[in-house]
């Protein structure tokens, strides 16, 4: 709740404006039954049509003053209601973007999702709605109450059995419709977890023949958040109803008990035309309470898993007393051992080793050998449990993060390109003047001059129009374009056929020259032309050198190198 109030403090003029309107408008519609009854017991009753003029302009004004404020409450509302909503939505964001992978996995992308759009725009609406009921409906009941007792106090009975029931009613309701509000934004995570799987894996599930098995998925999904959304329909259908035919049943009482009072003289008929026109008020105000109530629970789940997110704090955080950064760009590893999250084996296990500038260090292994938790732990995506990583001889994470990155040109395992154009994804890193001559490093000019617009050609979200070459080519100039220290190359090569493979690493070793760049791989071609090879097998270093030193000595290297031959003499 914290978050939300934040958010409005920007907004008090607007919001104490709003209420300023609010009242306004809630006084001249308390005035309005007043003057209707006073118009029938003074100016029809008794023939004066001067009177009813005046009370009629009377009217008439106090109606254009009601409608105004209730413009100005509306657009006033709506707009403090869109801010705030950004707000949090923007601070959101900024939480979420901090988070490590180990936290995005404890919420998971399709939930986080669900949070920065869904839940948001249930905090947004209640705003809007409640600047104006939270203050109409309690004015509009209360100031209802009194003009009602000032009419008749007889006729008042009917208000001691009939709000007691509402306000049981709108109370049951509350609390049914939590739980199943709690349920329904659970159910609307998975929905969406559904969704997003499906458009990721649009090819394999095609490829496998497995649509009919995502759409049985996707089917009961949908019924359950249906179930639920059907159930939340029923009850408050249920409740409507019901407090309609507890409305219609008190101005009926009131009509009965009015006519037999004016029929024997103790009361007026404009009194008890103005005493059943604030009955409604009254009965109004608590219908758009009830309103309210349907909103707040769901709301009230969404603000609960905002909150979730906001009070996460980011599992990988700077130091308080960060550093700057060091002169030296050597990368030393002592004695590093990681475990991810739940993991029952360690990725790595007393990791040493180190990689000087000017230097091409190549870290070979099997698949899951731990090639890929280096570098990450080098960008300190992860942390170390045991040992130290060190930059110039200072521990990584006496380092900002931010400091630390803006050192590194990394290229991923898997190539992910945004949504633009060549030239905005190669120049991401905030040199666009680099992106021609990065292109030609990366070997990738030649195919972007044939596209359409050539640097400016559109790349679609994922870089889906290119091919798995082409998008890797990309995301090495993307690397090459931001002059980095540091280049961090996670299997980069792997899509590369061997004469574009020999001449962007001929192009990337001259480029590169006095920076470090550490490259993880499983092929013994991209490795052999390493200054230093790194030798990893289930998460241990089982033998650094060069290829020819580790070729005749090292076992784990020959049997990759073994094997990988065999492969290529049958592909041949």
């Amino acid at each position: 709740m914290k978050l939300v109030l934040a958010a409005f403090k920007p907004h008090a003029l607007a919001v104490f404006a709003v209420i300023g309107l609010v009242l306004a408008r809630a006084m001249s519609e308390l005035a309005l039954p007043r003057v209707l009854g006073l118009i029938v017991d003074k100016g029809i009753a008794l023939g004066d049509t001067a009177y009813i003029l005046r009370m009629g302009a009377i009217m008439l004004g106090v109606n254009l003053v009601g409608m105004v404020c209730a413009f100005g409450s509306a657009y006033l509302s709506a707009r403090v209601a869109t801010d705030v909503g950004s707000s949090i939505r923007r601070n959101l964001f900024r939480r979420v973007t901090s988070f490590s992978p180990s936290d995005m996995d404890a919420f998971g992308a399709s939930s986080l999702i669900t949070r920065v759009t869904n839940d948001v725009g249930q905090v947004q609406n209640l705003s809007m709605m409640s600047l104006r009921l939270m203050v109409m409906a309690p004015l509009m009941m209360v100031g209802g109450i009194v003009m009602a007792l000032s009419q008749d106090l007889r006729l008042s009975s009917v208000l001691i059995v009939a709000l007691p029931l509402l306000a049981v009613m709108v109370a049951v309701f509350g609390r049914v419709s939590m739980p199943l509000f709690s349920s329904m934004q659970e159910r609307t995570d998975g929905l969406a977890r559904v969704v997003r799987e499906n458009l990721s894996g649009l090819r394999v599930i095609r490829a496998f023949n497995r649509r009919q098995r995502e759409e049985t998925r996707f089917a009961k999904a949908n019924a359950d958040l249906a179930e639920l959304g059907i159930r939340a329909g029923r009850l408050m259908g249920l409740l409507m109803p019901l407090m309609s035919l507890l409305l219609n049943v008190a101005v009926v009482a009131v009509l009965w008990m009015g006519a037999i009072r004016v029929n024997a003289g103790t009361v007026q008929v404009g009194s008890l035309l103005a005493f059943t026109q604030y009955l409604s008020q009254i009965l109004f105000s608590l219908l758009m309470i009830s309103m309210l109530f349907v909103m707040i629970p769901r709301a009230a789940v969404s603000v609960r898993r905002i909150n979730e997110v906001m009070e996460r704090q980011p599992g990988i955080r700077d130091d308080e007393s960060a550093c700057a950064l060091p002169a030296g760009r050597d990368i030393v590893f002592s004695g590093v051992s990681m475990r991810y999250h739940g993991a029952e084996e360690p990725a790595l296990l007393d990791v040493s080793f180190s990689c000087e500038p000017g230097e091409f260090v190549a870290i070979i292994g099997s698949t899951g050998a731990g090639k890929s938790t280096v570098l990450s732990l080098i960008m300190r995506f992860h942390e170390a449990e045991t040992g130290s990583i060190s930059l110039g001889g200072v521990d990584i994470r006496k380092l900002p993060q931010s400091g630390l990155r803006s050192l590194i040109g990394y290229v991923p395992q898997k190539t992910f390109l945004f949504s633009g154009t060549v030239a905005s994804n190669v120049g991401y890193g905030g040199r666009q003047d680099q992106v021609a001559d990065a292109l030609d490093v990366a070997q990738a000019r030649e195919f972007v001059d044939q596209l359409d617009g050539a640097t400016e050609a559109v790349v679609e979200r994922g870089g889906t129009n290119l091919s798995g070459g082409q998008r890797q080519r990309l995301a090495i100039a993307r690397a090459l374009a931001r002059r980095p220290d540091i280049y961090l190359l996670d299997d980069s090569f792997s899509a590369l056929d061997a004469r574009t493979e020999s001449r962007l690493r001929a192009a990337f070793k001259a480029r590169a020259a006095g920076s470090v760049v550490i490259m993880a791989t499983q092929r013994v071609r991209s490795a052999m032309h390493a200054d230093k090879v790194i030798v990893l097998d289930e998460g241990r270093v089982v033998g650094i050198g060069t290829h020819e030193e580790l070729t005749a000595s090292n076992p784990v290297y020959r049997e990759l190198a073994g094997t990988q031959n065999e492969e290529a003499r049958h592909g041949a």
